[in-house]
């Protein structure tokens, strides 16, 4: 019986680790070639000036605890990894806070929510009112 219990506590304290910013950045970081230095120094938000440090992304990528980035740094990220920032939200979401973004068979998809996002409520609601015309709600 002791067994199981330090297995249920094992489980509390270790839930799955999720490292889908983590690995982003690691494969962009290949597909770009570029090493860590480099890359630590292309991660300027354009807007603010926040940096992102070699010594976070180097932990990040390790597995190492890190401190959750806030929306400047995931810019600078962004930036370094030459990808829309939205992109780099939902992978953070998902490693840091268990939000899985948008599933869908289709980038697509995911790219018209974000336009939706964009519309003034009165043409949302139209264009979601020609969508069930098409597509009747709950089918």
């Amino acid at each position: 019986m002791a067994s199981n219990d330090s297995q249920a506590r094992e489980s509390v304290h270790n839930p799955e680790r999720r490292t889908q910013l983590a690995d982003l950045i690691r494969s962009r970081r290949a597909e770009l070639n570029v090493g860590l230095k480099a890359f630590a120094e292309k991660a300027i938000d354009p807007a603010t000036g926040t940096r992102v440090t070699r010594g976070w992304v180097y932990r990040l990528e390790q597995g190492e605890p890190v401190t959750p980035p806030v929306y400047e740094e995931l810019c600078a990220l962004a930036a370094a990894c030459e990808l829309p920032v939205e992109t780099l939200q939902d992978a953070a979401g998902s490693q840091f806070h268990g939000v899985d973004p948008l599933v869908s068979g289709s980038s697509e998809a995911k790219a018209y929510v974000h336009k939706l996002d964009q519309l003034p409520p009165d043409q949302r609601e139209r264009l979601l009112r020609l969508i069930d015309t098409l597509v009747p709600p709950g089918d």
